[in-house]
């Protein structure tokens, strides 16, 4: 039997598509309306709901609730701060960078209480963020990492040797590891699944099949008609580049995954990962993986970076060669599994600002919000996000509102072609480099330091 392509993600066909909202039946007026019903919209809606309970509250969504992003992501709900604490501490100052930190951390705790408190069973399990090098030079770089972070408060990250990793996992070939406990392995389809059913709870409006064309002030247009509203929020993450006026906001970065079947207990007996860690490595082009709540091994990486005119695609489907790629790296870092079938394999796309930094805002003349950028750390970021635009919405001074990346602007992307050769050459510089680095060199390849400058990465 052949690996299973698409189909939205593993994810979703593991819960099962869910049936269909109606979609907007025509024009219509509301307090607020959200533009995206992945975990960014869903979360204002919640939190506008929690803090103000008669507020009209509209969220309109092309496909389904948790059918982009959301629905299709590694299940890492993470403390990382998008972009780095450094550039808040250069914008801001310091104080303000560790406020952004913990209000990650805190987004962890939070989004664990409130699935906890809705009844939302999304398989999490709070095992800490597990980092591994393999080849010299990624050891260089998770040692400087360490310690960069130790020089943080709130961070609580611990420098691992090779043999501390493989009481909890047994990688092949690891040379070191960090690990800190501000991470959570969840079934992020279960969480946006059982969001979605909360916010229709508390007595806000989800419409599907509805595509917004275009967001101006006070309206979304769709072709089934406008919705009126004070605050209109953009939570739309990899699919804004298809909003009118949107196509150079945020670059659609692919992302692509694959999941085992089931492992049997010998196989686990060898591996280990008792501790259901989420695991990453110091690549350049990096891999992410969990251990699932029924013991599958799913395990992402970049696979095609970029689509050519900031082009998303409709399925979830991956190229073969992402499937063959994922499947070959899998197999090297575990190859007691190297004889358990791959069963599914999936993309979906991530929003990445000019500058790589997630932004919060709300411009109180237009009423328009938008929330996103995240750059893979959107199941944690959204959260805070999603708090924060409805303290913004409501016009509450908090400690959210306060926190550096709000505001936050990045210059737009370049016009194609220039967008797809810039991003061709700089994940081909960086797989050269991890190439490099694999056969032995021990500090970081030059090109991937060229790459990280003309990428305008922190």
């Amino acid at each position: 039997m052949g690996v299973r392509n698409g189909d939205v993600s593993f994810w979703w066909q593991q819960v099962g598509l869910p049936d269909p909202r109606p979609a907007l039946p025509g024009d219509a007026d509301a307090d607020v309306c959200i533009v995206g019903a992945g975990y960014t919209g869903l979360w204002t809606a919640y939190y506008l709901k929690q803090l103000q309970p008669d507020l009209r509250v509209v969220v309109l969504e092309s496909r389904f609730a948790g059918f982009g992003a959301s629905g299709r992501n590694g299940g890492w709900l993470t403390n990382s701060v998008t972009g780095g604490r450094e550039q808040y501490a250069a914008s801001h100052g310091r104080a303000a960078a560790v406020a952004q930190q913990r209000g990650m951390n805190d987004a962890v705790r939070e989004v664990v209480d409130v699935a906890a408190r809705e009844g939302i069973d999304a398989g999490i399990h709070l095992g800490g963020e597990l980092n591994v090098a393999r080849t010299p030079a990624q050891l260089a770089r998770l040692r400087a990492a360490v310690a960069a972070e130790q020089e943080w408060p709130d961070t609580d990250v611990a420098l691992l040797d090779a043999a501390a990793v493989r009481e909890r996992i047994r990688v092949a070939d690891a040379l070191g590891g960090m690990w800190h406990p501000h991470c959570a392995r969840l079934q992020p389809a279960r969480l946006a699944h059982g969001l979605a059913r909360a916010v229709e709870r508390s007595g806000a409006v989800i419409h599907e099949d509805t595509h917004v064309e275009e967001i101006t002030a006070g309206a979304a247009r769709t072709a089934h008609g406008t919705v009126r509203a004070s605050y209109v929020i953009r939570a739309t993450e990899g699919f804004t580049a298809n909003l009118r006026g949107e196509h150079r906001t945020w670059l659609p970065m692919n992302s692509s995954l694959v999941v085992t079947a089931p492992l049997p207990p010998a196989v686990w007996d060898e591996i280990g990962w008792d501790g259901r860690e989420t695991l990453g490595d110091l690549a350049h082009v990096y891999m992410y993986a969990q251990r699932t709540a029924d013991d599958r091994i799913a395990f992402g990486g970049r696979g095609v970076p970029y689509r050519f005119g900031s082009r998303v695609d409709t399925d979830g489907a991956t190229q073969a060669r992402t499937i063959a790629g994922l499947t070959g790296l899998l197999r090297r870092f575990f190859p007691a599994a190297a004889d358990v079938p791959i069963e599914h394999a999936w993309a979906g796309v991530l929003g990445v600002p000019r500058d790589w930094s997630a932004s919060v805002g709300l411009d109180p003349a237009t009423g328009l919000g938008w929330a996103g950028g995240y750059v893979g750390t959107g199941v944690t970021a959204t959260n805070l996000a999603g708090r924060t635009l409805a303290d913004l919405v409501l016009g509450h001074d908090t400690e959210r509102t306060r926190l550096p990346w709000v505001g936050h602007r990045a210059r737009r992307w370049e016009v194609e072609p220039l967008r797809w050769v810039a991003v061709q050459a700089l994940y081909a510089a960086y797989r050269a480099a991890d190439r490099a680095e694999s056969r032995g060199r021990a500090s970081t390849s030059p090109l991937a330091r060229v790459a990280d400058r003309v990428a305008g990465r922190h």
